[in-house]
């Protein structure tokens, strides 16, 4: 097993100082103390009718997974919390994310009560999860890059996993690497700006193609006859530019999204629904207390969330219908 550049180079699985890349600057850091590794606590499943489903956010990427989830539990209730006002979360300080986002689950959780919360962010599971176990009762299902899989299904034995730039980094991942990629050559790539670019998509925004390819391109690695036939999609924002992806990738890969092995988890925890139909309509909340565009009220709807009322009549103040339907009709194609 190693470790390829662009990203780092651990070698053997050992204690070794990582040495990190950007992707497109080729500069290098060094972290001499790593991250602790996330340790889950052994859960005993629940068999729960129509429980009430967290799924948590730095934006809005974490609804690839709420829809794998909400596919496999029609009959729970959801809620989608999006942290907006403070993303993206790759560039926040440790101890300053830490603090944020365990505040913020103290009041989601007293709002909503919920029976199992979901952690629909890389960086934020990778970062967070040890303090949350800690503060709060609730079971948490984290967010991890699929490197167990990825390596499975690879057949060339050349893995590129596509993060943000804090996932990439973290001492989680490397440790994933060492524990199930030890006969791949894995290539680590963190983008600083993929997630942002698929935020904009939702809003409504044009894709830009030139900037995607430039983010995907060093996860496709050929060398000694050997080339990459597998990336993970490390961040949950990612899927959402899935299709630009296989468009604009020098060859054909196997794109691998967490979202399934994670709405797996969570019928392993809560049991099988008892019925197909849905309590509630989901709701989104957005920390902000902004209100979504149109384009983005549009998107929620193609993924079956509809805002809460404070924010659907704040939405409606600001913008008109006709607005609304062209806005759906642009958006529901790559995501629906």
């Amino acid at each position: 097993m190693s470790i390829n550049d662009p990203a780092l180079r651990t070698g053997r699985a050992d204690a070794r100082r990582l040495r990190q890349v950007d992707a497109r600057t080729r500069v290098g850091r060094r972290h001499a103390t790593p991250y602790p590794t996330l340790v889950g606590p052994s859960i005993v499943p629940r068999l729960m009718a129509s429980p009430t489903i967290l799924v948590f956010d730095s934006g809005l990427g974490g609804l690839t997974v709420f829809r794998d989830i909400a596919a496999a539990r029609p009959d729970a209730r959801y809620v989608y919390a999006a942290d907006d006002a403070l993303f993206p979360y790759g560039g926040i300080e440790e101890g300053r994310l830490i603090a944020r986002v365990v505040d913020l689950m103290d009041s989601l959780i007293a709002a909503h009560r919920p029976d199992l919360v979901v952690i629909a962010c890389n960086t934020a599971s990778t970062l967070v999860l040890p303090a949350l176990r800690e503060r709060f009762s609730v079971p948490f299902v984290g967010t991890v890059p699929a490197i167990k899989p990825a390596c499975a299904l690879s057949q060339s034995k050349r893995i590129s996993v596509l993060g943000t730039e804090a996932t990439v980094a973290r001492e989680y991942t490397h440790a994933l690497v060492r524990s199930f990629a030890r006969d791949c050559e894995v290539t680590l790539v963190g983008s600083a700006v993929l997630a942002t670019l698929a935020e904009h998509r939702l809003a409504g925004g044009p894709v830009d193609e030139e900037a995607i390819r430039a983010e995907i391109i060093p996860c496709f690695v050929s060398e000694d006859g050997a080339r990459t036939d597998t990336v993970v999609l490390a961040c949950t924002h990612y899927p959402i530019l899935l299709d630009r992806f296989e468009a604009l990738a020098p060859w054909p890969v196997r794109w691998v999204d967490p979202a399934p092995a994670i709405a797996r988890r969570v019928v392993e925890l809560l049991g099988p629904a008892d019925s197909g139909e849905q309590p509630a309509a989901p709701r989104a909340i957005f920390t902000s207390g902004r209100a979504p565009s149109p384009p983005v009220s549009a998107a929620l709807a193609c993924f079956g969330l509809a805002l809460n009322p404070a924010e659907e009549a704040a939405r409606a103040a600001q913008h008109g219908y006709e607005d609304t339907r062209l806005a759906s009709s642009s958006i529901a194609g790559p995501f629906g």
